[in-house]
């Protein structure tokens, strides 16, 4: 049964979704591109004692005032007890308890006993930071499901934590099928050479995936027996596998023989996309009670692409307990044409704003050119033309927007 393709991402989604649940430790400098599975709160209060933000003088009372002593950073401060008395203080410090007000060091003087005089700032910048300014105890700053970045880990540091608790990262598996296929050399002789053993792999990554490359594997000889054994075997070591190639049903095309002698149950059987047709996801039981997955990836390199980020990508946020993607907004610069019943997903390259969009050539299902200049897809709904300033969904690739020039 043909599926709409946001109801396919949906799908495919939930069933990451469902399966996720696996956790572990990680040490702050290695939990950068992990996926909080608790949610990060404050150990303390932020700050946890009254600050300094300038390097001058905690004063009391009137002035002038008689300096008793000095704060630094990471030091306990003692209280100011007397009228007229001040601690020279550094930024980073510990307001001392009894301080009434803060002096920059610029805006003071010094008499001759050294007695210290100024006037303190007003306005609505403080010269310290209170307790609980940023986050008070127990306050939960981020929920889980958040993506860590390196201002996250930041944060968590910032809090005491040593590690954070995040989802295990979905261990992903790759079978190329296809006799026709070379893995080296130039094409030539009705033999082609493989484009999607070398570049799927980095694609799973970007969406988070580990892929051990003894999960990786193919040219598979096309019989059947191959194609089962092939993926039997790289099931036990993924999570997730992903076929590229025998998603029809030719003579020579054995993915759906091959699930159904696994006792597969199919979650998409075919997407109204094009490119992309056809591609399917399938949930497959393993024998720790624990499901594993298959995607099934077009043979021709931008359709299985185009499968790949519209179930996989989706997929792999689940599995890794992050929010559903939610795709951006863009004006398009040039009019794309509909595809019918379909979704139209329309190469197309970003502007330097990132809210514009211009489609790029050599967009043929079997070509790579044009996805190698492009920034992601331009969706077209069925039954819809865009025409140039049209507002489009646009499915960006699992790229950060910039990193290609």
């Amino acid at each position: 049964m043909t599926v709409d393709w946001e109801e396919a991402r949906e799908l495919a989604y939930a069933a990451g979704r469902a399966a996720a649940g696996a956790t572990e430790p990680v040490a702050l400098p290695d939990a950068d591109g992990r996926t909080l599975a608790e949610p990060l709160r404050a150990l303390t209060d932020l700050p946890a004692f009254p600050t300094s933000s300038i390097d001058g003088w905690a004063v009391r009372g009137p002035k002038p005032w008689r300096p008793v002593g000095r704060v630094l950073a990471g030091q306990v401060a003692p209280p100011l007890t007397d009228d007229g008395t001040c601690f020279e203080i550094a930024t980073g410090a510990m307001v001392p308890a009894g301080t009434e007000a803060l002096v920059r060091i610029e805006a003071s003087t010094r008499d001759g006993d050294g007695r210290v005089s100024g006037e303190p700032r007003t306005g609505f910048v403080p010269e310290w930071r209170a307790p609980g300014e940023e986050a008070h105890k127990d306050e939960v700053l981020l929920p889980a499901g958040t993506a860590i970045d390196p201002a996250v880990i930041g944060v968590a540091a910032t809090c005491g934590y040593e590690s954070l608790t995040v989802f295990s990262r979905p261990r992903a598996g790759l079978l190329v099928f296809g006799d026709e296929l070379l893995t080296g050399g130039t094409p030539g002789a009705g033999r082609v050479r493989d484009s999607l053993g070398p570049q799927v792999p980095g694609w799973l990554r970007r969406c988070g995936a580990t892929v051990d490359p003894a999960a990786v594997a193919g040219p598979v000889q096309d019989t059947l027996e191959a194609h089962l054994t092939a993926v039997r075997e790289t099931l036990l070591k993924s999570d997730l596998v992903c076929t590229t190639g025998g998603t029809m049903h030719g003579p020579v095309d054995h993915l759906h023989p091959t699930l159904a002698e696994l006792g597969a149950e199919y979650l998409v059987n075919t997407v109204a996309v094009r490119p992309g047709f056809p591609m399917l996801l399938a949930r497959v039981p393993g024998a720790d009670g624990r499901p594993r997955f298959l995607a099934g990836l077009p043979g021709n390199p931008q359709s299985a692409v185009i499968a790949l980020i519209t179930l996989v990508a989706p997929l792999l946020a689940g599995l890794q307990g992050r929010p559903a993607p939610v795709l951006p907004t863009v004006e398009l610069t040039e009019a794309v044409r509909g595809r019918g019943g379909d979704t139209h997903l329309a190469l197309a390259r970003l502007g330097p704003d990132g809210r514009s969009a211009t489609p790029v050539g050599h967009v043929g299902s079997a070509m790579l050119r044009g996805l190698s200049n492009a920034h992601g897809f331009a969706v077209v709904r069925p039954g819809t033309e865009a025409a140039a300033g049209d507002l489009v969904p646009f499915l960006p690739l699992p790229l950060v927007i910039g990193e290609r020039p």
